[in-house]
């Protein structure tokens, strides 16, 4: 299951912009995406802390988006609940409202592979709008061969973050 998984994602991140891949080897990856947002880091804010509204589908368990939540709080759960199941995206280890929200998230398939996940959103004020850096630092060891999978990871972050963007955007 776990071969499947990572071909589906690689599969629909080959679809997307390839965005940049900070570091990557054997035993970890950093990803990061800077993002340009209209919305004050107000607005911006309070989307972000409700990801139902702009996660997409296809990056649920569920299929369906409006399955998510967010506690804004630190040890919030970033969770997808459905009829007679559910699952923990995440962990809110810090947080400072409208200027950074740090999950501990080992996100789809990662999950599986009991790798180490930390997911970094910094917000601030840019022009009359916001701008984000998402930053995705993922551990493991060298037998997950995080590497191989670091590009379609980027990608799959970009299309997440892309969906609050747009949502942001008038």
């Amino acid at each position: 299951m776990r071969t499947q998984l990572l071909g589906a994602l690689a599969l629909l991140a080959s679809a997307t912009a390839q965005a940049e891949v900070k570091q990557a080897a054997a035993d970890g990856f950093i990803v990061e995406h800077r993002l340009s947002i209209a919305a004050t880091p107000e607005k911006a804010w309070q989307l972000l802390i409700q990801p139902g509204r702009w996660w997409p589908k296809e990056h649920t368990w569920s299929g369906d988006a409006a399955n998510l939540s967010l506690e804004a709080k630190v040890g919030g759960c970033f969770c997808e609940r459905w009829k007679d199941g559910g699952a923990e995206h995440g962990r809110v280890i810090m947080l400072k409202p409208r200027q950074l929200l740090r999950l501990n998230a080992a996100l789809g398939p990662l999950q599986d592979m009991a790798v180490t996940g930390v997911l970094s959103i910094a917000l601030s004020a840019k022009d009359e709008g916001s701008q984000a850096v998402v930053t995705y630092r993922v551990s493991g060891t060298a037998a997950h061969n995080l590497d191989k999978i670091a590009p379609a990871v980027d990608q799959v972050v970009g299309l997440q973050f892309g969906g609050w963007v747009s949502a942001a955007n008038p």
